[in-house]
């Protein structure tokens, strides 16, 4: 099957990939893969995530954004991180991944990591919020959830990428995976010059699971010309993204492509917060990621030595935290 790519971002519905047979699957993940490669992105719908259980997530995360600083910051790690707690306005700029200097985000975030591992007494545990009521709960529930989700699209992208449909399934028994709320403010106050709500950068890891609202001021990815397209925001659905260690992992093939979440529009009346859900997963911490069998051959050898998974986005967490802009 041949895709047509004119810049958009294609829909895959992956109900039959849940429930069809051997071919259906294989068409489904086909679309998805083909979408990874042209534009790195692709949109799932029926992905088997509860529609009740996104909203209830969505609705006690604004509840959380709208509590008094204060409070807010007691959820603040000691440790300067992000990947859990609290992380107030600031304090992070993704783009310092790669141009260096660079205003700071115009966002906050609250971060839970690892859940499954805190849930067996192993790891660093979590900073839990007692308000709104039952917002835990709600967090752990949407992480299984999410944790569903991810194995079915590394099954969908086994496939994609010409191998047996459990390949990943030893590098995925424990993931990595990060949850991560992002509240973008009104902005009362004009940006500084250069300054966005996320600045333009690629993720780090695996894939990435992005539920999206429809507010202005939302996400835009760099096409192959260099020009920014807008991406729809669609009812039910789940934005899926290449991180660079996946791109590492299919020697290119499988492309991590910039991206950023621009500042709506000044004249704009009204309130344009934005709430986006956002999953970044990947590979268990220790695996060590190489070239897949499948994505070099004699004349496209592997471009990329290996790395171990979590050493490679730790080093990039840490670049983009290390802020030089005044």
């Amino acid at each position: 099957m041949t895709t047509r790519h004119d810049g958009a971002v294609p829909v895959v519905d992956m109900a039959r990939f849940l429930d069809g047979d051997a071919p259906a699957r294989a068409e489904v993940a086909q679309r998805f893969g083909d979408a990874l490669a042209h534009i790195g992105f692709a949109i799932v719908t029926n992905h088997g995530v509860p529609a009740g259980l996104a909203g209830r997530a969505y609705a006690q995360a604004k509840a959380f954004f709208a509590l008094p600083a204060a409070d807010k910051a007691a959820l603040m790690p000691p440790e300067r991180v992000k990947s859990r707690g609290y992380v107030p306005m600031g304090v992070e700029s993704v783009a310092a991944t790669l141009s260096g200097e660079t205003p700071p985000d115009l966002c906050e975030a609250l971060v839970f990591a690892s859940i499954q591992r805190e849930r067996a007494g192993a790891g660093r545990p979590n900073l839990w919020p007692n308000s709104p009521p039952g917002f835990d709960r709600t967090i752990n529930d949407w992480f299984d959830a999410v944790h569903g989700l991810c194995g079915r699209l590394m099954r969908m992208s086994a496939l994609a990428l010409d191998l047996p449909e459990d390949w990943f399934a030893p590098m995925y028994d424990e993931p990595s995976l990060t949850l991560r709320f992002v509240n973008y403010p009104d902005q009362d106050v004009e940006p500084a010059p250069g300054q966005l709500r996320y600045g333009a950068h690629h993720d780090y890891g695996g894939l990435t699971i992005l539920r999206q609202d429809d507010a202005p001021g939302g996400l835009e990815i760099c096409d192959r010309d260099g020009a920014w397209q807008p991406m729809p925001a669609i009812a039910d659905s789940f934005v899926i993204n290449v991180g660079d260690l996946m791109h590492r992992w299919t020697n290119g093939r499988w492309r991590s492509t910039l991206h950023r979440v621009v500042n709506p529009p000044r004249a704009l009346t009204g309130s344009t917060q934005r709430l986006s859900m956002v999953a970044f997963t990947g590979p268990r911490e220790d695996a060590v990621v190489s070239c897949l069998p499948t994505c070099h051959d004699a004349a496209n050898p592997p471009r990329h030595g290996p790395v171990t998974a979590g050493d490679y986005v730790r080093a990039k967490l840490a670049a983009s935290m290390e802020l030089k802009a005044a």
